[in-house]
């Protein structure tokens, strides 16, 4: 026995056909409803009294201007996705270039280590890592010669690239700072003992991605927002 989609018997009731449609809006008029209401109007008009040639120009103008108003608005939407896209593939002419977060801060909670990274445009043989308070006191300073590769072993020279360093979360006297927000600098000196600075916040762009419409950029380990980059050189 064949049952339709109310769960009835075909033979007696037949079968159902889904009678659903989509509802078309027609709470705003467009160009094409201006102008069938216009051949209705002329299609009905007393033939003793035909409707005034201005009235038509004037209502067959006002339709021309709708249409144009209708092109206008599609061509700048379509004008709109493009400059997006091409905004967003432009970004990865930045990739290799250095980007800014405008910021060297790092947050950190009282008793537990905080990580972060430094970029060293050049090898760093000797240096010095300052951590400041919100104040620019210096609560904690690192000796590079002291930091131990993954591997535990002593590391003698940073070669260029991004490092990665774990603060103990402790100063200068051993104790545990409290919770906020600290400021990470570092200078150091290159193999021609000269010495430069570097510091939290300031990477090379390594990479480009692109997800649900935002545009990330990869400074160190991580993808940031291009948003929150101020400045690129």
């Amino acid at each position: 026995m064949a049952i339709n989609a109310y769960g009835e018997n075909v033979a007696t009731y037949g079968t159902v056909t889904d009678t659903t449609s989509t509802v078309e809006d027609k709470t705003a008029l467009g160009k094409d409803d201006f102008m069938k209401l216009l051949l209705i109007q002329l299609q009905y008009q007393d033939p003793t009294e035909p409707m005034d040639t201005e009235k038509i120009l004037t209502q067959t103008s006002q339709l021309a201007a709708l249409e144009a108003s209708d092109n206008t608005k599609t061509a700048l939407e379509n004008l709109t996705n493009s400059l997006g896209s091409s905004q967003q593939f432009s970004t990865i002419a930045a990739i290799g270039k250095r980007a800014d977060l405008g910021s060297d801060a790092i947050a950190h909670d009282e008793g537990s280590t905080s990580t972060f990274e430094l970029y060293f445009p050049e090898d760093a043989y000797t240096g010095t890592i300052e951590i400041s308070d919100s104040e620019g006191n210096v609560v904690a300073t690192m000796n590079l010669q002291d930091q131990t590769d993954a591997n535990g072993d002593p590391v003698d020279t940073h070669t260029e690239g991004v490092w990665q360093f774990t603060w103990d979360g402790k100063d200068d006297q051993d104790n545990a700072v409290a919770s906020g927000i600290y400021h990470v600098n570092a200078s150091y000196q290159n193999e021609a003992s000269q010495t430069n600075t570097t510091r939290v916040g300031a990477y090379p762009i390594e990479s480009v991605r692109f997800d649900s419409g935002t545009t990330y950029v990869k400074l160190g380990s991580s993808y940031v927002p291009l948003d929150n980059v101020v400045e690129v050189y």
